[in-house]
């Protein structure tokens, strides 16, 4: 179950699930880029005029980016409290570690 931010042109369905937005349930991409920020952003607006942001290939008006990011903060806040998120945490501390020691 996801967070449904919207419903593209032909019909797929996208929502943020899990810490990733998705295109009809296959992973779109993991963060929002602001549409200044994107190598084809002229194109972009040219196609999509009221476009704030872009996730993958998907454009999003400013409404649907800031549902799409709350999502994802939710998502990530909820991991970094989980045991997995803390392991996760405890591996990386250790793993810099290591590497900074050698």
């Amino acid at each position: 179950m996801g967070t449904y931010i919207k419903t593209t042109e032909d019909g797929r369905k996208v929502e943020v699930i899990g810490m990733a937005i998705c295109l009809e349930g296959k992973k779109e991409a993991d963060r929002l880029i602001p549409i200044h920020e994107h190598p084809n952003w002229a194109a972009i607006l040219k196609a999509v005029p009221n476009a704030t942001h872009v996730a993958g290939r998907l454009p999003l008006t400013a409404e649907e980016a800031a549902t799409a990011q709350a999502a994802l903060d939710e998502a990530k806040t909820a991991y970094e409290s989980s045991p997995l998120g803390i392991a996760e945490r405890i591996r990386m501390a250790q793993r810099n570690a290591i590497a900074n020691r050698d």
